[in-house]
């Protein structure tokens, strides 16, 4: 029986290639595609109602305007806890990362990878197993490692929102903190970067691929 995959990604001629890598396996089938999230929620609910529902959802990130692609697979692991979804992008952040595995993604690759991994990832994740890049491993393994110098996951979510122009008012507001409790944080931040001020914290964190450039 051949495993049903969805695949999600704004991109149309990036669905044609990952569709031919995946079809060219006999036991891969490609059933659905959306271009965002929430047209991967609706042709998710679409597939689910049939005989043979998605097995894999293989999901982008970066989505244009709406939905992006953690809020889907958020949003389909809560509605859908039996479908896998498995991130393909060209991100490799460590807020991305973070971002996905927090969302309940089952693996982490990356749209250069070798099309025999792609496909591997996708029967891992359908059977339950994680799949990460290399890359992604070693970030996360760096994490665990632990040190001083590694920043927390409301850090970095702070510095994305600082990288995007919000002032401390406006980030407290989006994470539902003090202003008091921002300024905490960007103080454990510049320490932790060995930096002074938020436009060096913001440069550095890039450079770091801690957030997208």
């Amino acid at each position: 029986m051949s495993l049903r995959v969805m695949l999600v990604d704004d991109h149309p001629i990036v669905r044609s290639g990952v569709r031919a890598v995946l079809e060219a396996h006999p036991d891969l089938q490609v059933t659905a595609e959306a271009a965002d999230g929430a047209g991967a929620l609706a042709a998710l609910a679409a597939e689910s109602a049939g005989p043979e529902p998605v097995d894999v959802v293989l999901m982008d990130l970066q989505l244009g305007e709406g939905m992006d692609g953690i809020a889907a697979t958020a949003e389909i692991r809560r509605r859908w806890p039996q479908v896998a979804v498995l991130v393909l992008t060209t991100f490799d952040t460590e807020s991305d990362i973070l971002a996905a595995v927090g969302a309940g993604a089952a693996g982490y690759l990356l749209k250069d990878a070798p099309s025999e991994q792609i496909a591997d990832a996708v029967r891992q994740a359908a059977a339950g197993q994680k799949t990460l890049a290399p890359q992604v491993a070693a970030t996360l393994m760096g994490r665990a490692a632990g040190g001083a110098e590694v920043l927390s996951a409301r850090e970095i979510e702070l510095l994305e929102l600082i990288a995007r122009g919000a002032t401390n008012r406006g980030a407290a507001r989006e994470l539902f903190i003090s202003e008091a409790t921002v300024k905490t944080h960007l103080v454990h931040v510049y320490a932790k970067l060995g930096v002074d001020n938020r436009t060096e914290a913001v440069a550095e964190a890039r450079r770091r691929r801690i957030i997208r450039g």
